[in-house]
């Protein structure tokens, strides 16, 4: 008789022995990948630029950096492969769905998070400016600020990572066919 823990043993060597995926069809993959997430990130980021220029609008500031929002969601995305690839959020257990999700969305966060601080060092220095002058920087030397857009950001990565835990959970690419028929 097979123990408890020799099914998820079978599925692991299975997954394991699959082969890998052509360099070509991989490339591919990752591509769509990217260009999915930068869209989704792009959306959300626009969204909430259109409301800060709505707001700002009605106290006579003219705000429209809608290109802004096309790098930083194309930049995030890049981050969010590259943790993904790293093995960051990696299943460690047998938690529920909704444990995942909300483990990988904080995990995600604090990288987007810190590669970000990173990249605005990065950008300083190419400025001549001082490390400590490009991290206050960040949110505009304010502290509410910075917690204000990483709590929209924990916002955006949760929808995202409940869609890819339950497409993962149906099998991959069952939830998109179940999107794209009528029930």
């Amino acid at each position: 008789m097979p123990s408890p823990g020799s099914a998820a043993e079978g599925a692991d060597m299975d997954s394991a022995a699959r082969p890998t995926p052509a360099p070509g069809r991989r490339l591919g993959h990752e591509l769509r990948e990217y260009l999915a997430t930068s869209a989704y990130l792009y959306v959300c980021f626009a969204a909430l630029l259109l409301y800060k220029a709505a707001i700002l609008r009605g106290h006579g500031i003219d705000y429209a950096p809608y290109g802004l929002a096309a790098g930083k969601a194309l930049l995030l995305a890049k981050f969010m492969l590259i943790g993904r690839t790293l093995g960051v959020g990696a299943q460690r257990g047998s938690g529920t769905l909704l444990h995942a999700i909300i483990h990988k969305s904080v995990l995600f966060l604090l990288l987007l998070v810190g590669l970000s601080a990173v990249e605005e060092v990065i950008v300083g220095l190419i400025h001549h400016h001082t490390i400590r002058d490009s991290l206050a920087a960040l949110g505009d030397g304010k502290l509410g600020t910075v917690l204000a857009m990483s709590c929209l950001l924990w916002l955006i990565l949760i929808p995202y990572f409940a869609y890819k835990e339950v497409d993962m959970a149906l099998g991959e690419g069952k939830l998109r066919q179940l999107l794209r028929h009528r029930a």
